[in-house]
């Protein structure tokens, strides 16, 4: 899969900003995946594809697909996505509109992986800490490991926290080595 993120950049950024000024997250959010979503259906995919459709007539059927089910704004993003030809960017638009509005929104996804299935009292007190940490609301998965043989990893965007036997026994291998 081709790497969007830099055609889809400004797109998102521009989306984000209407959204903040509306005050309205949700629905632009909710727009963009419907939208991701109806150009990841593989019939959809091969109409955008078709060289014998002009963007014009391309635009429109889209627009047609969407009305009604998605905010009018975001059916003129669409027609702009299709008139650039940069319509293949439309999922990493909506990627990069989410974690913009994370950040707005001082969020984070959080995933710990533990060696093994950690009880509820204590993931409370782990959420406790790591909301403290990174100092955002976290909304926390919770995953089970054996091969870290012990403690957990911890994963919040590019943050990670390797507190498991396995990456110790890993970071003691390289000392050695050295």
């Amino acid at each position: 899969m081709a790497d969007f993120s830099t055609t889809a950049h400004p797109y998102a950024k521009a989306v984000f900003e209407l959204a903040r000024e509306s005050g309205d997250y949700k629905a632009w959010n909710d727009s963009l995946r419907a939208v991701a979503g109806l150009l990841g259906d593989r019939n959809v995919a091969a109409l955008a594809a078709n060289p014998a459709l002009t963007r014009g007539d391309l635009a429109d059927v889209l627009a047609g697909a969407l009305s009604g089910k998605v905010a009018h704004e975001a059916v003129s993003l669409v027609r702009l996505l299709v008139e650039n030809g940069r319509l293949n960017a439309i999922a990493a638009v909506a990627e990069q509109f989410e974690a913009l509005r994370a950040e707005a929104e001082r969020r984070v996804e959080v995933e710990i992986v533990s060696a093994v299935p950690v009880e509820a009292a204590q993931q409370d007190k782990l959420a406790a800490a790591v909301k403290q940490r990174l100092t955002r609301d976290v909304a926390i998965s919770w995953k089970t490991d054996a091969s870290l043989i012990g403690g957990a990893v911890i994963r919040a965007g590019d943050l990670v926290i390797d507190g498991s036997v396995s990456g110790e026994l890993e970071r003691l291998k390289t000392a050695v080595a050295r």
